[in-house]
């Protein structure tokens, strides 16, 4: 099967999250923004399958993987499924349940990485929300940043099977989401992370184990990899890097 993602072009995004779980897979997939002509395009194909009468379970926004005849959306929804099929997640229930639990804590931090450039909402502009999101950032990295840190910190430290890997000896998706929390919290906020990575030596551990597993470093080295910008969840704006 030849999946197809559906993801606003340009921006790494929550689609970003599902790339890297493709690629580490080795599965074929149809980025539609970027490989079947742009946003316009993903929009219009989109708006044909939700218009579909057909589509008994239309879904909310993208990120959207088209998998046969199945839409599925919401990036941990996604992810639990692609780690079932291609070995990303444990085979037995309870191992399953906790892999995706870690990977809703993750999307909890995500969503409070993006509130920090708007905490007002998606739907104005950064300059509209300046003086609030100089206090959102600045509270993000005094509380929230060490607490989503310390905790992964503390996952990989009681791992029963070592601290390679969140969930038991081998890589899972929640492994390959934290690699690109950390990359984009470094492209964020560069200050306040090079102030804070030595106190999480197992957590930069394992990011830097997933950037050498050898479809992920072909894939960070290709031009698939979209580069962070300012109209994606994570940004940097110097103002906000304490």
């Amino acid at each position: 099967m030849t999946y197809e993602l559906y993801y606003w072009p340009g921006i790494p995004g929550r689609g970003e999250f599902v790339r890297l779980a493709l690629e580490e897979a080795g599965v074929g997939y149809l980025d539609i923004a970027k490989d079947a002509g742009g946003e316009r395009a993903t929009v219009r194909k989109l708006e044909r399958m939700l218009n579909d009468a057909s589509t008994p379970h239309p879904p909310f926004a993208v990120p959207v993987l088209k998998a046969g005849g199945q839409l599925i959306s919401q990036t941990a929804n996604i992810l639990m499924f692609l780690g079932v099929r291609h070995e990303l997640a444990p085979s037995d229930e309870a191992g399953r349940l906790w892999t995706h639990q870690l990977q809703l804590t993750l999307a909890d931090w995500i969503d409070e990485i993006h509130d920090t450039h708007h905490p007002l909402g998606p739907t104005e502009y950064y300059q509209d929300h300046k003086a609030a999101a100089r206090k959102r950032a600045g509270l993000f990295l005094k509380h929230r940043l060490p607490k989503y840190l310390g905790y992964f910190e503390r996952v990989l430290k009681r791992n029963p099977a070592g601290d390679q890997f969140l969930v038991g000896d081998a890589l899972s998706y929640p492994d390959l989401s934290l690699f690109q929390v950390i990359e984009g919290l470094r492209y964020a906020f560069p200050r306040a992370m090079a102030r804070s990575e030595a106190k999480y030596t197992r957590v930069m551990a394992l990011h830097g184990r997933v950037s050498q597993r050898p479809r992920i470093a072909a894939y960070l080295a290709s031009e698939r990899r979209i580069p962070f910008n300012e109209e994606g969840l994570f940004r940097h704006y110097p103002e906000l890097d304490a």
